[in-house]
């Protein structure tokens, strides 16, 4: 498989907390890779740094065989890389289908007639068709769900970071997502979930990687990690 993101040493601190402490790891084209790690250990700061919306205390971060470092998230949204957050965002005051279609002019940089059909090709996707013309504020959590992953589609990613999207929701719901996740890679998309949901990793994922206190303490083949001696200790507390 084709490297497409590659870190090396990257490190992060809030004051004396360190958040990211010298990782480094490659995710390759076409994979699924998840992340676990109980609270506190850096997931969700380390997708901020992959999108940008965490600025690098030093290291080096290299998508698609480009030097992404120092630039900002609206231009690593632009050359493919997205994101959803575990709480969803919408502008709530928009309808669903105007959510989309933002994103995809702005962060996916589509021509408006372009842009109008990606957008409902993604929605029929996503399973939201139905909700078009609905107000994204309105919609339940299943929808909302769904709706975070559908406006990170929207801008045409080769690499989508999915953040707990499993949090809150039943395991009928959490089926349909690893499903969707499934059609998402067969699109060609990359993927990178975080997951407290242990069962959700391993049937999604094809390497997973375990974090505790911003270091990497396992990678590799799922079963495997969840089975390493610091995972069970750090993370399932053994």
């Amino acid at each position: 498989m084709v490297g497409l993101l590659s870190t090396q040493n990257l490190n992060k601190a809030f004051g004396a907390i360190r958040i990211a402490d010298d990782i480094g790891f490659d995710v390759h084209e076409g994979e699924v890779l998840g992340i676990i790690g109980p609270n506190g250990a850096g997931k969700t700061t380390l997708f901020g740094l992959l999108a940008g919306t965490v600025a690098l205390d030093s290291g080096r971060i290299t998508y698609a065989g480009r030097d992404v470092t120092a630039l900002p998230t609206h231009h690593r949204a632009r050359l493919g890389i997205a994101r959803t957050y575990q709480v969803p965002r919408p502008f709530t005051h928009m309808t669903v289908r105007e959510n989309l279609r933002v994103a995809s002019l702005f962060a996916g940089q589509l021509e408006e007639s372009e842009a109008d059909e990606w957008v409902d090709e993604v929605l029929d996707f996503t399973g939201l068709a139905k909700e078009r013309q609905a107000l994204a504020g309105s919609l339940p959590l299943l929808g909302r769900k769904r709706h975070e992953l559908a406006r990170a589609l929207a801008t045409r990613p080769g690499l989508l970071l999915i953040d707990e999207v499993a949090a809150g929701l039943t395991d009928a719901e959490v089926d349909v997502f690893i499903e969707l996740v499934a059609r998402i890679r067969g699109a060609g998309i990359t993927v990178i979930w975080i997951e407290h949901v242990m069962k959700t990793m391993l049937r999604a994922t094809d390497r997973l990687m375990a974090l505790a206190g911003g270091k990497i303490i396992a990678q590799g083949v799922p079963q495997e990690v969840i089975q390493a001696p610091e995972v069970k200790r750090v993370y399932l507390g053994e």
